[in-house]
């Protein structure tokens, strides 16, 4: 759950002048901070293209998080608009379309989740899934992305192995439920456990999207790591979840974060 911004390399920047009593550097007044975004749900048809998007009423409680909302929707946005200018005005054979929900998944006063979830559709045989997933701590105002909550890139091992041991046994079990057997199981156990393989290799890229399971008390007892459709498992199963228990990440996750957890 990262938001990455990029900025674009430009002309050196100038040596600053030293300011002289009366001069405009003296005298400038403070520039303002820029006001909070406004989220507001959006619902536009036309023959061309369908826009859906809704946000939920509490992520305005918190501004730099209905930033980050408003900045993926935006974002996904940009890329249907991109489509449809590059239809240059002829009709698709369906009209592209983009549906986003955003929906509160915790709100305490340590800990608050959204979870985007929708898809877009810029032709060709479906649409494009949308899944992300966005951490803010208020006490700590930040977001939580998951290089910050287990920076040592060799944590990552003991998560990646408990994900994909939870995957595994759920692929085993829906083998046996589709009475696969011979050499139509053990094709489908080697398309479907290298997609598991690539999918949870031990890289934060690859758990960045994650949503807070909560105790009684407010503590996390876990976290669910989010699988979007080809990531783990073909498109048709949709989006696939594993909970990964505190007792297994608080040996791993950074100290300042450990006291968001309690096992057991």
């Amino acid at each position: 759950m990262a938001l990455l911004a990029g900025c674009g390399r430009g002309d050196a920047p100038q040596a600053p002048v030293a300011a002289t009593p009366g001069t405009a550097a003296e005298t400038a007044a403070p520039a303002s901070p820029a006001a909070p975004v406004e989220l507001k749900d959006v619902i536009e048809t036309t023959p061309g293209y369908i826009v859906g998007i809704s946000y939920p009423q509490m992520a305005a409680d918190y501004p730099p998080l209905a930033q980050a909302l408003h900045d993926y929707a935006e974002a996904a946005r940009a890329d249907l608009m991109k489509a449809v200018a590059g239809l240059n005005g002829e009709k698709p054979r369906a009209p592209y379309d983009l549906s986003l929900q955003f929906t509160r998944v915790v709100e305490t006063p340590r800990v608050v989740a959204v979870a985007a979830d929708g898809s877009s559709y810029l032709g060709g045989a479906h649409g494009m899934p949308l899944v992300e997933r966005f951490v803010w701590l208020p006490q700590m105002q930040q977001m939580l992305a998951a290089e910050q909550l287990i920076p040592d890139a060799g944590n990552w091992k003991p998560v990646s192995a408990y994900v994909r041991e939870q995957l595994m046994t759920a692929l085993s079990g829906q083998l046996d439920d589709e009475a696969l057997e011979g050499d139509v199981r053990s094709e489908q156990l080697r398309f479907r456990s290298r997609m598991i393989d690539e999918g949870t290799a031990p890289e934060p890229k690859n758990f960045a999207r994650f949503e807070p399971v909560m105790n009684a008390d407010g503590s996390i007892r876990a976290l669910r790591i989010v699988f979007p459709p080809y990531q783990v498992a073909p498109y048709v199963e949709g989006t696939r979840t594993v909970d990964v228990p505190a007792q297994v990440l608080l040996p791993l996750v950074a100290s300042e974060y450990k006291a968001l957890f309690r096992a057991g």
